[in-house]
């Protein structure tokens, strides 16, 4: 089987979950009775064949977790055969379905490792990625998985730019993304609650120079000039207003922050003596994404 129709079995294998899920007690017991029943005979008589449609009929099931252990067991007794290989990568699909992600990281490793030229090698490092990617919780967790996931979609994007998970992955990749600048704002207003604007000014001053792309980023630039503005420094403030106002002119973000300016006499003006003037000529360039 090419790597296109070993594509569509785990596609169809999503499919059928739901489909044959309602149907899937009424043949339960044909398939384990005269065709299936490795409790009364031992794994090892049946074909590999026979083994890999066991798992997959488990996935019809909703028993990803018994799927995986077939796919595993054809490994194991036809180490050498197609359908060990077809079975690596249904190994991996079905314990991401389990939500078993350190066990479908290895098995998706394990097909690349074994069947790099492979057309469903694209598919392994995705499944990859995605045992990181579906980890990813709410912004106050350790981002460490996000920045395997991160590296992951990388190898994705880069290393199957052609495939039909590149797309995917690059939006994932940007939501990644956006989730690490969302964790540098979330500590940077920590600090800024208690008054540690030097702290607070560091954390937003990242998402300024290194997220630039994400959504953080306007609200980034008004928290720096509250930082500033609380610290005296009017002119980092002053410039800080300058580029917002000039990418972000329509936002309340701005708003506030031309409130704040005027408020001490001061107005968006820009200084160059200061980080962000680098930042100011980006964007004055046209080049600030």
């Amino acid at each position: 089987m090419n790597g296109a129709k070993a594509r569509m079995r785990v596609i169809g294998a999503v499919a059928i979950v739901a489909a044959l899920s309602a149907c899937g007690s009424r043949d339960a017991g044909r398939t384990t009775g005269s065709f299936f029943n490795p409790q009364e005979i031992p794994l090892e008589t049946y074909s590999a064949e026979q083994i890999f449609e066991r798992g997959e009929f488990e996935l019809t099931r909703r028993q990803p977790d018994q799927a995986a252990f077939y796919f595993a067991e054809i490994e194991r007794l036809y180490p050498y055969s197609e359908w060990a290989k077809r079975a690596l990568i249904m190994q991996a699909f079905s314990y991401h379905q389990d939500q078993d992600y350190p066990n479908s990281r290895s098995s998706a490793q394990r097909f690349i490792d074994f069947y790099p030229d492979d057309d469903d090698a694209a598919y392994a490092q995705y499944l990859l990625a995605l045992s990181y990617y579906d980890q990813i919780d709410e912004v106050g967790r350790d981002q460490g998985l996000t920045f395997q996931a991160l590296q992951s979609l990388r190898e994705v994007i880069e290393g199957y730019p052609d495939s039909e998970y590149a797309k995917s992955a690059i939006l994932k990749f940007d939501l990644a993304f956006d989730h690490l600048a969302g964790k540098e704002m979330e500590i940077g207003r920590y600090y800024l609650r208690r008054d540690h604007y030097t702290a607070a000014i560091n954390r937003f001053r990242v998402v300024v120079e290194e997220f630039q792309t994400t959504s953080h980023t306007a609200e980034a630039l008004h928290r720096l000039v509250e930082g500033y503005l609380s610290l005296g420094l009017n002119e980092e403030a002053q410039t800080a207003g300058a580029i917002l106002g000039h990418n972000y002119q329509s936002t309340d973000w701005y708003a506030d922050s031309y409130k704040l300016l005027t408020g001490q006499g001061l107005e968006p003006a820009f200084f160059k003596d200061n980080w962000l003037a680098a930042i100011y000529r980006q964007t004055i360039k046209g080049a600030w994404l």
